[in-house]
């Protein structure tokens, strides 16, 4: 078998055609930090068996996640535009069942065992990162409710650059989501409400969905030495 024909393989070679699908092509002359926003009480506490960016199959399972199939495609940028090239990209989020796979964020309606929770990608030469997820959903978790949303940290030579958080645009919930609401700016609100599209000409519903993540400053104005969530002591606020 090829390389090009494993899953890991095909997951690689699906992240320039989802991303030229999705990500404009010309950059304003500064653009738009995406603010920083809580890494909260869930990042991983214990590793999945797998860390990949593929999070609706663990290692070689046969059986994947329950959930909207997602291709989550974006570049990590300088304020300048520039791409950041090997960028550490970590995701974490919620199953179908509202269930971090954090021992303490579980549902106890249960989770989907299936679903990675976690994931990991080195960014390219043009700062591009590819997932493929499941669309998130809302869930209530010791008496917290979260409209649907993903968690992004951002991290380059061992150092945490940015911990941030995806949400999707329009959704009925945003309203009512007391970490989204913190932004008042509308400008940089906009930037962390992302379009879940329907991906076109699969046949099985599957969505597209382009976050592109722009640091406040460049990498070697950030590297201060201080470590945070999966490379040194998590956030809890």
């Amino acid at each position: 078998m090829q390389p090009q024909n494993t899953r890991r393989g095909l997951l690689k070679g699906f992240t320039l055609s989802a991303a030229a699908y999705t990500v404009p092509g010309l950059f304003a002359e500064q653009l738009t930090a995406t603010p920083r926003l809580t890494e909260g009480p869930y990042y991983p506490d214990k590793m999945p068996l797998d860390t990949d960016n593929d999070l609706l199959i663990i290692n070689d399972a046969i059986t994947p996640a329950v959930g909207e199939i997602t291709h989550l495609t974006g570049r990590v940028l300088s304020a300048s535009g520039e791409p950041v090239r090997n960028a550490f990209v970590e995701i974490w989020q919620v199953d179908s069942r509202a269930s971090y796979i954090h021992t303490k964020g579980r549902n106890p309606n249960g989770y989907d065992g299936n679903f990675q929770g976690y994931g990991r990608f080195l960014t390219d030469s043009k700062g591009q990162y590819y997932f493929r997820t499941i669309e998130p959903v809302p869930y209530d978790l010791q008496g917290m409710f979260r409209t649907p949303h993903i968690h992004f940290a951002i991290s380059k030579n061992a150092h945490r650059l940015l911990t941030t958080q995806l949400f999707v645009k329009g959704h009925q919930d945003n309203s009512r989501d007391h970490i989204l609401n913190e932004i008042r700016d509308q400008r940089l609100r906009e930037t962390v409400l992302v379009d879940f599209k329907p991906l076109p000409e699969s046949k099985i519903g599957e969505l597209a969905a382009n976050f592109d993540i722009v640091l406040g400053a460049t990498p070697q104005e950030s590297e201060d030495g201080k470590l945070h969530g999966g490379l040194g002591q998590a956030e809890h606020r």
